[in-house]
């Protein structure tokens, strides 16, 4: 479960996000008009369901003098393609590469326009809808101003054997997706490489004047249908992206389709970071109930393991319903009782634990009976007491710990502030966020108002800085909500526990009295 709670932080494929046949390439030619100039190297990866499945490059004969800017930049001298194949000889191979396959290359527009007319010189009709790695950069990381390879190979320090060369350009664009993998969400991706792949087409009751002024920029965005009744509530590290990904015209999603007809006004609210985007997210769907929303909805009971030991001493577990509130002893916290065995199962054959102990097969009441997983090899034999307690018990606990509801990283109360990124500084305010013990207490407008809700600011040289910086605004009416939910603690949990998320988001840590 805890792959399910906490994001990975290092992946060996690509996210689930980018289509799942891609063709990442990158070509040297003799310059930059598409219609004039021809191809001198080709390199390309395939990658299938983000993994590398094949390597390939190849010297291009360009029928044409290579200049010398050309051999200074990308290290390919005449002498590198005069035995070369020409174009012609490759062209078969290449095509077989590129069909049913997601074009990818960094400013996507110059690759494709070679590729296309290399082709129509041979009277091969090429057309894609090519997926551009800078515009894919621009709608991820809105925050940074340069986007062209060099600035992403320094941005992520990927290591390059030789730039402006094709097959390491690929690679590099491959390993950038693989860094974004790590950092953004699957459905950021996702959305990211919709709306750069497809046409959109905007609902028919909606004005596109109004999705042009979206910001690209993190926020929670807002679906309203002609009655004002709200439809849908999302979040994204870029907005205009994210409601983009909607209305793609293969409309592959039937939520998406079937909402898009009816909205007809789209509103937003900007946050300085994902962080206050997703708490906003969390909290507003289940403040509103929009139509189209699901994943987020309260939860009435959530469901936790408990551990008991049987007369022979061997630890066995019971699944149990408990209320909202936190306990600091839980073992596992899930939404329903299936979820919960799932784990189970899934414990089991990792660590070769018994059904019967934890509870997934019944006992015939004969204390030494073994299990039936026992006959298969699949069990030690804790059932019948061919394993020790202690030795069972002690890889039972191993299994459930990435399951113990994590400690609070703080000794009390704190105030985290979340400053806008520096291009949104002139324009977007900081957020102040007041939490105790994994619970989201309110959102204040400036950190004087933890006084509101018997707080103080602690005495340290930072927190006198926060204050004597700050504009001293009303207070709001807002009541503390005291109450332990759990999508808020998976969210709290992926950043403060997490160095590199915090310093991304650019949040701070406040000690409260």
């Amino acid at each position: 479960m805890q792959s399910q709670l906490f994001e990975e932080q290092a992946r060996s494929k690509l996210s689930a996000g980018f289509p799942d046949k891609m063709l990442i390439l990158d070509l040297e030619t003799t310059g930059g008009k598409a219609t004039y100039h021809r191809i001198i190297e080709v390199g390309l990866l395939l990658v299938d369901a983000g993994e590398i499945t094949k390597v390939w490059r190849s010297f291009v004969n360009p029928s044409t003098s290579v200049s010398a800017t050309i051999s200074r930049i990308t290290g390919i001298y005449e002498k590198d393609i005069q035995h070369a194949p020409y174009f012609e000889d490759i062209a078969q191979e290449l095509m077989g590469y590129l069909k049913g396959r997601v074009l990818v290359a960094h400013n996507a527009r110059f690759d494709y326009g070679f590729l296309k007319n290399e082709f129509k010189r041979l009277g091969i009709s090429y057309s894609s809808k090519p997926l551009c790695s800078v515009k894919l950069s621009r709608q991820l990381y809105p925050d940074y101003q340069r986007h062209n390879l060099d600035a992403i190979i320094r941005r992520f320090q990927l290591n390059i054997a030789s730039r402006h060369r094709a097959l390491d350009d690929a690679k590099a664009i491959y390993d950038f997706f693989l860094k974004t993998s790590a950092i953004r969400s699957e459905q950021d991706v996702r959305s990211s490489c919709q709306s750069i792949l497809s046409n959109a087409s905007i609902p028919p009751h909606l004005d596109s004047a109004i999705v042009k002024k979206l910001p690209q920029s993190p926020g929670v965005y807002y679906f309203y249908n002609q009655q004002d009744k709200l439809l849908y509530v999302g979040k994204s590290v870029n907005i205009r992206s994210r409601v983009m990904s909607h209305f793609s015209q293969d409309h592959s999603n039937p939520k998406d389709l079937k909402m898009s007809a009816q909205i007809a006004h789209i509103d937003y609210v900007s946050t300085p970071s994902d962080f206050g985007a997703q708490l906003l997210e969390s909290r507003e769907i289940k403040t509103l109930f929009p139509i189209y929303n699901h994943r987020l909805r309260k939860t009435k009971n959530l469901y936790r393991f408990r551990l008991c030991t049987n007369a022979q001493g061997y630890t066995h577990i019971a699944i149990e319903a408990t209320c909202l509130e936190h306990d600091a002893d839980a073992i596992g916290l899930f939404r329903t009782n299936k979820q919960a065995q799932k784990v189970l199962h899934v414990l089991a054959d990792r660590y070769q634990l018994c059904h019967q102990l934890l509870g997934l097969e019944s006992a015939s009441g004969i204390p030494t009976k073994p299990c039936f997983r026992y006959q298969l090899k699949k069990c030690l034999g804790a059932c019948c007491q061919q394993e020790s307690a202690a030795i069972y018990n002690d890889r039972l606990r191993q299994s459930l710990s990435e399951y113990m509801i994590r400690t609070w990283p703080y000794d009390g109360a704190v105030l985290i502030q979340e400053l806008p990124a520096a291009v949104n500084a002139e324009t977007e305010q900081a957020s102040y966020h007041l939490l105790d013990n994994w619970r989201y207490l309110s959102k204040l407008d400036n950190p004087y108002e933890v006084s509101d809700y018997g707080y103080e600011l602690g005495n340290d040289p930072a927190s006198s800085s926060l204050l004597a910086l700050s504009t001293e605004q009303g207070a709001q009416n807002t009541q503390v909500d005291e109450r332990f939910d759990l999508d808020t603690y998976f969210i709290l949990a992926r950043f403060l526990l997490n160095p590199e998320a915090m310093q991304k988001n650019r949040l701070q840590v406040y000690s409260l009295v």
